[in-house]
């Protein structure tokens, strides 16, 4: 396993771009079910530039490999990443649309999304053969499934520093690759969904430390399991650590879990041990919560965190 890296080091997001279009709703509808929302409201969002936008606000210093299209959404998805102090070098500006989500969210903050991918399948696996060198170069190498298999095995076997690798969704990718990965992050429903590849078996039924303890069976080097309002659980050398979520107010779940990665991301490019790390990520996880959508919702580094002060 590659050691974490040293305070001060540089994080590379490799992931999507998106802008989240949201409806709210009194409740989430059933199948062939109409009811009455409003907005839309429009924000950026896609997993990688949340995580990204996450990290920067907590202080790490972060770069963006992602692209999106030449439409009128693109100063959208990109504008809480500049905010941010994301380096946007190796942005791929595209031919068509941006990736797109839709979103519903109920008067109990829980959502369902649908995503189109948009620009984001041009981030291919040639794409990152291009950026070897910046690969090469990261301190710490963050990815999630929201691009295509192959750039994501791609980034993985150009990495030469720990790579955190957020399975959502829980796309499949090949074991040796996924092997490789220093860190794993899924939440229960991903972590069964990877348990049953692995095993060839059902995981369905198992309580959640011992899909932890299963995954690091077969082979997951370290792990961390997000569980909501119920914390994480993190298994590294140590053994498998419960981690509890600080009790908010929720206004909307949509992003929580990114806004999770990436303070798990800046924590460990500070020099923080994986559950320490993970301690912080609860409560940046759980102040996301409290906000509406995904980025503007997340914590800068003097923010007043659930369950304590600002981010130390």
């Amino acid at each position: 396993m590659n050691a974490y890296p040293r305070p001060g080091s540089r994080v590379l997001v490799v992931g999507s771009i998106n802008v989240d279009q949201t409806v709210r709703t009194q409740r989430i509808p059933a199948p062939g079910e109409t009811v009455t929302g409003s907005g839309p409201e429009i924000n950026p969002g896609g997993k990688g530039a949340n995580q990204a936008v996450a990290a920067a606000r907590l202080g790490a210093t972060v770069a963006m490999v992602g692209a999106v299209g030449r439409d009128a959404y693109a100063e959208v998805a990109t504008r809480e990443l500049r905010a941010a102090g994301v380096d946007l070098t190796h942005l791929l500006v595209t031919d068509g649309p941006c990736g797109m989500a839709f979103i519903t969210v109920d008067d109990h903050g829980e959502n369902v999304i649908v995503v189109t991918p948009g620009a984001n399948a041009h981030v291919t696996a040639a794409r990152i053969e291009t950026l070897r060198s910046t690969l090469e170069q990261a301190d710490l190498v963050v990815l999630q499934g929201e691009i295509p298999p192959a750039a994501i095995e791609k980034a993985i076997e150009l990495a030469r520093s720990p790579v955190l690798l957020n399975l959502a969704p829980a796309i499949e990718l090949a074991l040796h690759r996924l092997l490789a990965v220093d860190t794993l992050v899924v939440n229960e429903t991903e972590g069964r969904i990877v348990l049953a590849r692995l095993s060839q078996g059902a995981a369905s039924g198992m309580e959640d430390e011992a899909v932890v303890a299963a995954l690091v069976d077969h082979g997951i080097r370290s792990l961390v399991m997000t569980r909501g309002s119920r914390g994480a659980l993190v298994a590294d050398a140590s053994g498998i650590t419960p981690v509890a979520s600080p009790t908010v107010d929720v206004v909307d779940t949509t992003g929580a879990g990114d806004a999770f990665v990436g303070a798990l991301a800046s924590a460990l490019a500070n020099g923080d041990t994986l559950v320490d790390a993970a301690k912080l990520a609860v409560r940046v996880g759980a102040y996301a919560c409290t906000g509406q959508g995904a980025q503007p919702s997340y914590p800068t580094s003097i923010d007043q965190l659930p369950g304590g002060d600002a981010q130390g």
